[in-house]
């Protein structure tokens, strides 16, 4: 719900659990008062406070009202230049070569529904969204700034986005657009970033803000394995259950930079969007640019809370899922069983080991096109390989089919092997910098998605393979970071703007597919989680999580994920032990329950596997079926802190509190072990539950008392409790 006090120039953003504040102070500067737990109302400026500072300058038209200063206050979004010496917003450079950015309140638009960005992924949905727009200018420079607000009441959601337009007669250079900017008062705060490395993404890791700024960014062209485009601000204090926090997201697949201030009175601004490094965007009269969406959850009473809201509005009004409504398929992936070593027989002899265990998808992997026996070649190549799978898809395809299942298929359409013919005819494709030597990831280079022309064939060869046969599946891969980034397609002044018009051009790509084949289940990747955030759930409503398949390591990455992203967005397999990533041992019961909490599947040649194993594999699919929709759209709760506890665990909950399953994994076993009861959580506490079938607990005693666990012999071992209500 949004209030406006016309008089005071007062915009209030409630949603069910929190407010949001904004006001047009008399110098038409637009000052933050406000972002917590739901309040009643009315002018919260009062908070603001005003004092003369050194150091901290004056606008002129204040005169010698020396304790005004832009330099402290808190501000909806920032200045550049003209005394504000924080983290700026924005930054523009006229012809002139200034640098200064100086907005004033001009306006607004109220109205129901969401508002869309053009070529950007954003939420969406009807009446049950509100839209604020709050119009900004810098008279000096003619540059209009316009604020979105989106709101979604129920699920104390807000978004927001920038669009910057030149209403000038020159040319102006945007140096650096952000998509948000928050001023907290306050001076307890920490910050929580999710960091990693290939093989080992989205692990938390808090600190108190200490004086200056502290961040975390991508110059890699994706959002990377190394630091996700999603924050976290919180009471000292703060955990699962209690204490204030702020998340913070940005809806976007590229460069980024999540900035958090502690500034000289001890207050803390945040600064979230593209990252302004080799970023510089050209815009001539008339012109316009727009900012990525970003999306903050305030929640009251911890991250779960905040990570129950962020998944449901995900789900619901981000992700647009081609099974809405429907389960997706347990599938098997081929790459851990043959990498490139497969013709079309040793794959129809894979799917025959996996018939009978409940199997739906088989996904072929990396191999299938161009000369691509290695990964030294092949990639822009997109023709099958008639040596390997002789009569191409038309003859493999209903061979699989005919086993009960359906087919996929692996693609890297960014990328391009310079032993490939599209090279050999197009090198200028390519990113790279004539004269210099160009730097290979993964022995390949990377295609300019910034280019028409580019898109378009790359468009048009997977469109001939997805017409030609009848595949449901599409893991869309992406194996190295970007370099060399210069497109011959550009002017030298305009190369800046090409990691953003890359990042449009993979945007492009997929809302075809969406348009042409809106049955596609698509599956994105970048060797794992190097692309994982919300831009990409836009289009792909799965990505694959992590390259690393270990149960015991893939715990941890989910915990990590799951601060944000809901659990039917992440990619999840179980594969062959010993692991082959790190060589560790775990069951074939442990290995499921770690990946029955993401989209489920198996990578692995199950046709190798024992009767025994078979059996297990079999319960677990079955398993999986039926409790489908508790899994996959259930709240979910993190009952324990793989990095800290001995063991982890979490929970789903199905949204009328009559259905809970809850899953644990134990770690490296101890003699003389304590004794532990585990505490849940979400359940009604007047109701009484059936767990396993068995006798019948109050809800209220298994979530304060809680439910003993059973000592363990071995390490890694798992547990599930099904309970449903009496």
């Amino acid at each position: 719900m949004i209030v406006l006090d016309k008089k005071k120039r007062v915009f209030t953003l409630h949603t069910q659990n929190t407010t949001y504040q904004m006001k047009a102070d008399q110098h038409n500067i637009l000052l933050h008062t406000y972002y917590g737990p739901r309040v009643s109302g009315g002018d919260l400026s009062y908070l603001i406070q005003y004092a003369d500072r050194g150091f901290s300058p004056n606008p002129n038209e204040v005169g010698d009202e020396r304790d005004y200063s832009l330099d402290t206050l808190p501000q909806e979004y920032s200045s550049c230049g003209v005394g504000d010496f924080r983290i700026p917003s924005v930054e523009f450079e006229p012809e002139d070569g200034s640098r200064l950015a100086d907005l004033r309140y001009a306006g607004y638009e109220l109205y129901k529904g969401k508002y869309n960005l053009e070529g950007l992924p954003a939420f969406w949905g009807g009446e049950e969204w509100e839209t604020l727009i709050v119009y900004m200018k810098d008279a000096a420079a003619k540059m209009s700034v316009e604020l979105y607000y989106g709101i979604l009441e129920e699920r104390d959601l807000i978004t927001r986005a920038v669009r910057v337009v030149n209403q000038g007669t020159e040319t102006v250079r945007l140096q650096r657009c952000a998509s948000l900017c928050l001023d907290f008062q306050r001076d307890d705060l920490d910050f929580i970033t999710f960091d990693g490395c290939h093989t080992m993404e989205r692990c938390p890791n808090r600190a108190p803000l200490r004086p200056g700024i502290q961040s975390v960014n991508s110059l890699r062209g994706t959002s990377s394995h190394h630091h996700n485009p999603f924050v976290v601000l919180c009471e000292r204090g703060a955990g699962e259950d209690y204490g204030l926090c702020y998340g913070a997201m940005l809806v976007y697949s590229g460069n980024f930079q999540a900035a958090a201030e502690r500034t000289q009175l001890e207050n803390n601004r945040l600064v979230l969007g593209i990252d302004p490094y080799n970023f510089c965007f050209t815009l001539a009269p008339g012109e316009s640019f727009t900012a990525p969406e970003a999306a903050l959850v305030c929640s009251p009473h911890g991250f779960g809370q905040m990570s129950r809201q962020f998944h449901r509005s995900l789900r619901e009004h981000l992700i647009r899922d081609p099974y809405q409504g429907k389960q997706r398929p347990v599938l098997m992936n081929n790459w851990e069983a043959t990498y490139f070593d497969f013709t079309a027989d040793k794959l129809v002899d894979i799917a025959k080991g996996a018939q009978g265990l409940g199997i739906e998808l088989f996904v072929m992997d990396d191999g299938w096109f161009g000369s691509r026996d290695t990964d030294l070649s092949g990639l822009g190549d997109w023709s099958v390989n008639l040596n390997k799978l002789p009569g191409g898809f038309e003859a493999l395809v209903p061979r699989i089919k005919a086993l009960g299942m359906r087919f996929g298929l692996w693609i890297e359409p960014e990328m391009v092997s310079e032993n490939s013919r599209l090279y050999q005819e197009h090198p200028d494709w390519a990113l790279g910098v004539p004269g210099r030597p160009q730097t290979r990831g993964r022995s390949q280079l990377v295609l300019d998605f910034s280019r028409r022309e580019v898109l378009d064939y790359i468009y048009e060869a997977m469109r001939k393979i997805l017409d030609g046969a009848d595949i449901s599946y599409l893991k869309w891969d992406m194996n190295r970071s970007l370099s060399d980034v210069w497109s011959a397609a550009l002017p030298a002044n305009r190369q800046g703007e090409v990691y953003h018009r890359y990042v449009l051009g993979v945007y492009g790509i997929l809302e075809r597919l969406r348009r042409d084949y809106p049955d596609l289940l698509i599956e994105g990747c970048s060797g794992g989680g190097g692309r994982f955030d919300a831009g990409m759930l836009y289009y792909t409503p799965q990505i694959w999580c992590s390259d690393n398949t270990d149960a015991i390591d893939r715990l941890r990455i989910q915990y990590g994920t799951s601060f944000c992203y809901p659990v039917s967005a992440m990619g999840a397999h179980v594969s062959v032990s010993p692991n082959e990533q790190n060589g560790r041992v775990t069951s074939m019961e442990t290995r499921g329950v770690a990946a029955m909490s993401g989209t489920f599947g198996y990578e692995m040649d199950l046709g190798k596997c024992t009767p025994e194993e078979r059996e297990v594999i079999k319960r677990q699919t079955a398993f999986f079926k039926e409790h489908y929709d508790l899994i996959q759209r259930g709240d979910y709760y993190r009952l324990s802190d793989p990095f800290t506890a001995p063991y982890t665990a979490w929970e789903q909950v199905s949204p009328d509190r009559r259905e809970a399953l809850v899953s644990l994994v134990s770690g490296p076993t101890q003699a003389a072990a304590p004794f532990r009861a585990l505490r849940l959580k979400g359940l009604n506490p007047s109701l009484r539950y059936a767990v396993n079938g068995g006798g019948a607990y109050p809800g209220d005693v298994l979530m304060e008392a809680g439910w003993p666990l059973p000592m363990t012999w071995g390490d890694y071992q798992s547990m599930q409790l099904y309970l449903s209500a009496l």
